[in-house]
């Protein structure tokens, strides 16, 4: 049966069972197109990256004798649309059967249904083979509870794959090492340079293609150095393994200004593209654990990203779409500041992650959830507005990872459901976990002065006018007992300094 096969841009997946054997009667089709790279105005590099990749895995198939349709941007037969794409070869090559793997986007996922459901031939959906959950499974575990606790799924995932494991134990007799993996940065801290790797041929073409055809996009492309092929996302992998993972653990939480990845691994892009696998990943930590390269803690803290936080996002979002990205718990309705955009702020922490950002297409956990994060929860900046400015600017941002860290744990919207409190944080947390205070023009120590940090007062600023809402919260309770100790006049001067910054966002 002549058979039409379409992979999007993150499922490049080689290890796919779909390509064990070749058939001449079945055709993979790939296409680059304007519907994705322009519903966000995602980041030049995050564009680089896809297309190359797909070059790149597009002439893969083609030396292991698949057959391939494949549209560039600018193909005079690409009518930059998915759906009308697919409507054009089937019509043109007289497919008898398509075929497409589950998408991880609701938006796809919806599209693609409807339009199996409208064909005049047979359809099929398979797996995407790179979870090791389905849709459904984060679902059913926790059927009837009204909060969903990442860690006892975690813990049921780590037993049932049998992963850091002796016999029913935790290796080493805890679940997990947070406690020692929240080191500040010491002074004089410097992580090994990320692998970079140089463009060939193929990618140099979509860089300067892309640096054409989208003018004014959000970043820099001159700078492009991540992997778009599966061999050199594994050298990534063991790179990581070797050179950064064994101090990941303890220092996964710190900044430093200067050091845009410390000992991150860099691997999400290539994770959520599909160039690597969870299974793949995990096994290589484990194997240098036991091998007595890295220690448990960084051993653990990795693995917990990916079967934890990795499986359990995905989960709460095929759970709670469509709808979730509209959820507001705390009715915040401010635009997001300008400077998000630009890095053009007096904040150091800010500017450096937002400076950053910029130019790598990337910063780690803790900077988007306890500097860019914290700084929209506390200013009440529309929880969509944030969840589209993360879609478009990092590398690694798919909405089905994305919108449920982003909506649900950074800016609290869901009302509990994945983060069990708000993360608001004044500068303290900042400086304690960073070195950016020691060169920002805001005073971290003050509260109410003209050059006091504007985390300080926005932080109670944020606790009174979401008293009605968050008091009742049980992990609330210390910072509402703090503020009815406080003084009404300090009171009043914490919430006047803080009316000035939101009046002043864009001056700051």
């Amino acid at each position: 049966m002549k058979t039409l096969r379409l992979i999007l841009g993150d499922q490049l997946n080689l290890k796919h069972s779909w390509l064990k054997k070749t058939d001449e009667h079945t055709t993979y089709c790939l296409f680059e197109m304007r519907e994705e790279t322009d519903y966000v105005k995602h980041h030049i590099q995050k564009v680089i990256g896809f297309f190359a990749a797909m070059r790149q895995f597009s002439e893969d198939l083609k030396s292991k004798n698949h057959q391939v349709e494949y549209f560039k941007i600018n193909d005079k037969n690409n009518t930059q649309r998915l759906i009308d794409n697919l409507s054009v070869l089937i019509k043109q090559h007289d497919f008898e059967k398509f075929e497409y793997i589950f998408p991880d986007e609701h938006r796809l996922d919806k599209q693609l249904s409807d339009f199996s459901k409208n064909l005049n031939i047979p359809s099929e959906v398979v797996s995407a083979e790179h979870f090791y959950t389905k849709r459904e499974d984060l679902r059913n575990f926790f059927e009837g509870k009204k909060q969903y606790l990442m860690e006892s799924f975690y813990r049921d995932m780590r037993k049932k794959h049998d992963i850091l494991m002796v016999a029913d134990q935790p290796e080493g007799g805890k679940w997990n090492y947070d406690k020692e993996n929240r080191k500040p940065p010491k002074a004089g801290l410097t992580a090994p340079e990320p692998i970079r790797f140089e463009p060939d041929e193929i990618t140099q073409n979509v860089i300067n293609m892309v640096a054409e055809k989208f003018p004014n996009r959000f970043g820099k492309a001159d700078d492009f150095f991540f992997a778009v092929t599966r061999e050199d996302a594994q050298k990534g992998l063991s790179y990581f393994i070797k050179h950064a993972l064994p101090q990941f653990g303890d220092y996964q939480d710190a900044m430093v200004t200067g050091e845009a990845f410390l000992f991150h691994s860099l691997l999400s892009p290539y994770l959520n593209t599909g160039l690597l696998q969870p299974l793949e990943i995990c096994e290589a930590v484990e194997t240098a654990y036991k091998s007595g390269a890295v220690p448990l803690n960084a051993a653990e803290g990795y693995i917990r990203q990916i079967i934890g936080w990795r499986e359990y996002v995905r989960g709460i979002y095929w759970h709670k779409m469509p709808g979730y990205e509209m959820e507001n718990f705390l009715g915040a309705e401010r635009k997001l500041p300008e400077f998000y955009w630009t890095g053009e702020t007096d904040m150091h922490c800010l500017s450096q992650t937002i400076g950053q950002t910029i130019e790598h297409a990337y910063a780690h956990h803790i900077q988007r959830l306890m500097v860019t994060g914290t700084f929209a929860l506390l200013t009440g900046i529309d929880p969509f507005e944030v969840h589209e400015w993360y879609l478009a600017v990092y590398f690694d941002a798919f909405e089905w990872v994305e919108l449920p860290n982003t909506l649900g744990m950074s800016q609290f919207g869901d009302g509990g459901l994945l983060a069990s409190k708000p993360y608001a944080a004044s500068g303290a947390y900042i400086n304690r976990m960073s070195d950016y205070c020691k060169s920002c023009k805001y005073n971290v120590k003050n509260r109410t002065e003209e050059d006091a940090c504007p985390f300080n007062s926005l932080y109670w600023d944020f606790i009174a006018r979401n008293e009605d809402t968050l008091k009742g919260n049980p992990r609330m309770g210390m910072p509402y007992r703090n503020w009815e100790k406080m003084d009404g006049e300090v009171k009043k001067a914490l919430r006047k300094r803080a009316g000035w910054v939101l009046e002043n966002l864009e001056r700051l």
